[in-house]
């Protein structure tokens, strides 16, 4: 199974040097659990410098010995499939590989290609260990590229792994949430397989992604339940101007991640039952055994905690507006400020700390202030 963070490396030389021991210490550092090497274009092998020496050999052998999976990538053409095959199994028997990516692209959008795809793949199936995982690489909407023979590659691949490149735009989990959706449509695919998308990390022109970018594609892929996602490319994002590419995805904890999107969304529940002045909803979001604690008072379990919200909601905070200015914290605790406005009052400064342990608050400790409103003046 593939799971966790990974990065697509197209020239070995271009990263760390070239060095097999710095690149398998970087994937180490980053918490990588796979990383994508270009092995083979065409019928020919890739990755060997100008004597004929194989450069991924030694990287493939230094990221194994640190437990990290190695996938070879392979960009297609179609015109000679067996060939192809061909080359891609003496790869993967070469390298070892833990798992092959097809690169089919335009060349495959030709009028025809279907049976070539179809041959391409029956020799890549025989050829490649029984065990082995194969993904295919290409658009990231099917809709778009309809000419592409998706139902002949996907019928004997394990994973789709799209190039998600939002190239020009900065809106990297709405282009996933639409890729996944339209990869899991058998009218357009074919065959659904699991998806692993490739998100960008690189620039063109006058564009670049940007951490922001990177960091809501990791958390969107981890909303939509994939269990990896990697990104294209390692060459690109270790250059001086990029540095915060690499960092970003280094710095994302996949392990946890999707624990610390729950996290926030069950604190963001919260003020929504408060908004709603919702007294059932706001019962759910606590342990039964919560601490809810104030200057004043530490109140213990969810009857007394809901007592005193329907008390605040009825009375001092009745119809008021509960809002979110920040909210930091990983992990299980959660450091929220938030204002609230009612007719009669409001707070400015409300300031909270909450514990969350198997998906509901256990502890929260509030601080703020009320100030009621002053009355309106009577016209004489």
């Amino acid at each position: 199974m593939l799971s966790g963070k990974g990065w697509f490396i197209w020239q070995v030389s271009r990263c760390e040097h070239g060095s097999p021991s710095a690149i398998a210490d970087k994937a180490v550092a980053a918490g990588l659990s796979h990383v994508l090497i270009k092995v083979a274009d065409r019928t020919y092998s890739y990755g060997l410098n100008w004597h004929g020496q194989d450069q991924v050999a030694p990287v493939a052998a230094a990221l194994h010995s640190k437990g990290i999976q190695v996938w070879g990538w392979h960009y297609v053409y179609g015109q000679q499939p067996v060939d192809e095959a061909k080359a891609a199994v003496q790869r993967a028997h070469q390298l070892g590989l833990d798992g092959y990516v097809i690169d089919a692209e335009g060349e495959y959008s030709a009028p025809g290609m279907a049976a070539a795809a179809h041959t391409f793949m029956v020799s890549l199936k025989v050829g490649l260990p029984a065990e082995m995982p194969v993904a295919l690489s290409s658009y990231r909407y099917p809709s778009v590229h309809r000419d592409l023979p998706w139902a002949a590659f996907l019928e004997h691949c394990d994973f789709s792994m799209p190039q998600v490149y939002w190239q020009g735009s900065h809106n990297s989990a709405v282009q996933l949430t639409r890729s996944v959706s339209e990869l899991s449509d058998p009218k357009l695919v074919g065959t659904p397989r699991p998806v692993v998308p490739t998100g960008s990390a690189y620039g063109a022109g006058d564009w670049i992604a940007t951490p922001d970018d990177l960091q809501k594609f990791l958390a969107a892929a981890q909303q939509l339940k994939l269990s990896a996602a990697n990104f294209y490319s390692w060459d690109a994002a270790v250059v001086h101007d990029n540095h915060e590419l690499w960092d970003t995805v280094a710095s994302y904890d996949w392990k946890n991640g999707a624990t610390d999107l729950a996290n926030d969304a069950l604190v963001r529940r919260l003020f929504a039952a408060l908004n709603a002045a919702d007294l059932a909803e706001l019962g759910r979001v606590y342990a039964e055994l919560a601490a809810h604690v104030t200057a004043e008072r530490t109140l213990f379990g969810v009857g007394t905690i809901v007592a005193w919200y329907q008390k605040l909601l009825t009375t001092q905070l009745a119809g008021a507006v509960f809002t979110i200015t920040s909210m930091t914290g990983t992990g299980n605790s959660r450091f929220v400020k938030w204002t609230a406005i009612s007719p009669q009052a409001q707070v400015s400064d409300g300031d909270d700390t909450f514990g969350i342990i198997g998906g509901h608050i256990l502890y929260h400790a509030a601080h703020f202030t009320i100030t009621v409103a002053e009355p309106a003046p009577v016209n004489a």
